[in-house]
């Protein structure tokens, strides 16, 4: 069994959504980061870099255990430990990562900032609003674009780029965007949206 360790953030949700994909035994251990759960010792043991989600494979490459942090390098991990969500096919599989590459550096960090701003009732920076809230729906537009030429991002194929990207759109009225706007986009969501395993995914920790 899998030891997951995250709340119910975007990147936490990416590893509940994933393992509930793949029907992989796991177990939850929530971590407050409201509470500062993040920073005991038992967690930075853990991950030092004091951010959830983190996983510990009891049974990792060679039957040895395996602790993980990092949102990516844990769907890229389950991945190919089951052969799910990740084409073995080379050429589509860097259309993948690129993709996956794109919501860690772009979507996830964008995103975030843009909610920060928008949702941070201490006070109100124009600015950063107007240039995140910009950037936000910059992204939102690629995906759009992609999303008219492909089913999913990463390829014809659900993969672990639209399982990293869909909790992050989930928040879409936290950074003020309509995917009305964005139809491609809203199609992709709505038919994510759909399936159990993303359903059950998106309640952990509960």
């Amino acid at each position: 069994m899998i030891d997951l360790y995250t709340w119910g953030t975007p990147n936490g949700r990416k590893a509940s959504i994933m393992l509930e994909e793949l029907g992989l035994p796991y177990k939850v251990h929530p971590i407050d980061i409201g509470k500062g759960d993040q920073f005991t010792p038992e967690f930075l043991a853990i991950n030092p870099n004091n951010r959830i989600p983190a996983i510990i494979d009891p049974q990792g490459p060679g039957g040895q255990p395996l602790t993980l942090f990092e949102s990516g390098a844990i769907l890229a991990y389950l991945a190919d430990k089951t052969g799910r969500f990740y084409p073995a096919d080379p050429r589509k599989r860097y259309i993948v990562l690129q993709w996956l590459m794109f919501q860690m550096g772009g979507v996830g960090p964008m995103f975030g900032q843009a909610h920060h701003f928008m949702r941070n009732p201490k006070e109100e920076v124009p600015y950063a609003i107007a240039r995140y809230g910009a950037e936000a729906k910059r992204l939102y537009g690629v995906m759009n674009v992609r999303l008219g030429q492909a089913e999913f991002l990463g390829s014809g194929e659900y993969t672990i780029a639209d399982i990293a990207t869909y909790p992050w759109v989930a928040r879409h009225d936290w950074h003020r965007v309509d995917l009305n706007e964005f139809p491609n986009v809203k199609r992709w969501y709505d038919a994510i949206g759909a399936r159990p395993a993303v359903q059950k995914g998106m309640k952990v920790p509960g």
